[in-house]
């Protein structure tokens, strides 16, 4: 549990919110330390408790790898910030709200996606442009057998009606592809949501490097793909995500200025 900061009692954020922040941003610095990021582009939210839909999104413009507990932004569904920011530019955007959409969406829809991170990476870009999407041809690729969704692409994503058909695409998965586009994973935790993602890239980067030999691809039977999603499935596979929660932070630990600021 993180000593609560200084910035965090003059906002007048609880604990509960502060962690929250801290492992938002640790993702954001975990997904720059993987390589993970576009830009200033893609983001990762978080749904904070209570009973109205209140959100944390990134600061436009601030880079995944720099991004500080401080640097989020409470908003509401509609991606409108919900406090003042002493520093905020007037005229200028504090967040990207067209990005906010397919965020918001699988957030509202689903009360167990606490964490949402959306990448455009080379590999996941290039599996999202295949016909046959993620193909079962390695272990990573394995956890989502049967477990991954697809939404097809329907242009940039500024058209909040896009979030009906994007929920029912996704359905009860954690994860999914966004055709032409790029990937998605939630989770209940930042733990469970950096977990799904690792394997997702992962298995992602497994299928470009096999397919770029050339030769041909070996596919497990169908009994043993589904064996295998079974035991990734199993049903103490969560107590893996906080020991790999907690050495992920160790790659991110020394990072200046400290994600948790």
């Amino acid at each position: 549990m993180n000593v609560m900061a200084p910035i965090a009692q003059q906002r007048g954020w609880s604990d509960e919110e502060w962690q929250i922040r801290c492992d938002l941003a640790a993702l954001y610095r975990l997904c720059a330390h993987h390589k993970w990021t576009d830009w200033i582009y893609t983001h990762i939210s978080a749904r904070l408790p209570g009973p109205e839909p209140v959100f944390l999104l990134n600061r436009y413009g601030v880079m995944h790898h720099e991004m500080r507990a401080s640097d989020l932004v409470k908003i509401d569904a509609n991606g409108n910030a919900l406090e003042d920011y002493p520093d905020w530019v007037p005229g200028t955007r504090l967040v990207n709200t067209a990005g906010f959409v397919i965020h918001s969406a699988v957030h509202m829809a689903r009360d167990d996606a606490h964490f949402v991170i959306h990448t455009h990476t080379r590999d996941g870009m290039a599996v999202a442009a295949q016909r046959d999407g993620l193909l079962p041809i390695s272990q990573h690729a394995m956890k989502f057998y049967g477990h991954l969704a697809y939404h097809d692409y329907e242009g940039i994503a500024l058209d909040e009606d896009e979030r009906v058909r994007l929920v029912r695409d996704l359905g009860t998965h954690n994860a999914m592809i966004l055709r032409n586009h790029g990937l998605l994973v939630c989770g209940h935790t930042a733990a469970q949501a950096y977990d799904q993602l690792y394997y997702l890239e992962r298995a992602c980067s497994a299928q470009i490097a096999a397919m770029s030999g050339g030769a041909a691809l070996v596919f497990p039977p169908k009994e043993v793909c589904e064996h295998a999603a079974r035991q990734f499935h199993r049903p103490n596979a969560a107590e893996s995500y906080g020991p790999a929660w907690i050495s992920a932070l160790r790659l991110v630990e020394g990072d200046k200025p400290d994600y948790r600021g």
